[in-house]
């Protein structure tokens, strides 16, 4: 397969595992490991799972982090094009979950805050068919030229190109005008009501002015497509959820590496599911390497 440039955060996951609430102020115990992660090294992760070749751009501090970072990405069969930020550390995030497998999240970007356009190598886009950016590097300001300089690059260099937004809740004004001419949106529910008002899957017609497609993800309801020849959809598949961390990472690697292959919609839609079942039954953002 032709390779996938991912652009996007990468650093390492606290997961704490814990059982009833949180007490505040007090003691609540937990089960706790710590694990590669960020949304694009997420995606990368599963991309090579799922027999893609891809490249991540991202960066990292000069740390062991970022090193034990580079280290397992690359065993996992990604390459790593990283910048090296001398001055911050390499992101890393909390992650709280409970006994449904539901995550809340802590997150310090760190070195991935200051990402900026000259980190991408235009010769990474050479003999590339698509890229993937993960729409942190839009939602915060800091690193939001970069961005929008990488999708520019990919347009101009002939690649297709993919944008997960990420979080509902730090989608700001002006998002949709970034991510124009982008041809493949990856939003969840949440983030389709914040784009739409509305968390019906045809909704996401509206955006179809601004983007070629959507794919969306709606949890144990499934998975839809949305193009201008209508609406196609697929179940989730029946799997206990462990952990959720990581599940819409999962999802954009395991569509994005059928469609690529020439899927039919459908079938593209069921290998973001099936990537992101495997992905909530088990701890972590990644796939096991065992």
């Amino acid at each position: 397969m032709t390779g996938i440039v991912v652009v996007g955060d990468a650093g390492l996951d606290v997961v704490a595992r814990h059982s009833g609430p949180i007490v505040h102020g007090g003691d609540s115990r937990a089960s706790v490991t710590i694990e590669p992660g960020g949304a694009g090294a997420n995606t990368a992760v599963w991309l090579a799972a799922c027999g893609a070749s891809p490249t991540l751009v991202a960066r990292v501090g000069a740390d062991s982090a970022g090193r034990q970072v580079h280290a397992e990405l690359t065993s996992a069969g990604v390459r790593c094009a990283f910048a090296v930020d001398t001055e911050a550390a390499t992101c890393c995030v909390v992650v709280l979950v409970d006994d449904a497998g539901q995550r809340t999240m802590l997150p310090d970007r760190g070195a991935n805050a200051r990402f900026s356009p000259g980190d991408l190598d235009a010769g990474l886009l050479v003999g590339a068919a698509h890229l993937h950016l993960s729409g942190y590097v839009l939602l915060d300001a800091t690193s939001r030229p970069a961005g929008l300089a990488v999708l520019e690059a990919a347009r101009r260099a002939g690649l297709t190109t993919s944008v997960d937004p990420q979080s509902a809740a730090l989608i700001y004004d002006g998002f949709l005008d970034d991510v124009r001419g982008v041809d493949l949106l990856l939003p969840n529910t949440e983030e389709l009501v914040a784009l739409t008002g509305s968390a019906a899957p045809a909704s996401a017609s509206a955006l179809l002015d601004v983007v070629g497609a959507v794919a969306l993800t709606s949890g144990a309801d499934g998975a839809s497509w949305v193009d201008r020849d209508g609406v196609v959809s697929v179940p989730a598949l029946p799997v206990e959820c462990v952990d959720s961390t990581g599940a819409g990472d999962a999802f954009d690697a395991g569509l994005l590496a059928a469609w690529l292959a020439g899927a039919s919609r459908h079938d593209a839609l069921a290998g973001g599911v099936t990537a992101a079942a495997r992905a909530v039954a088990a701890v972590g953002a990644q796939p096991s390497m065992t």
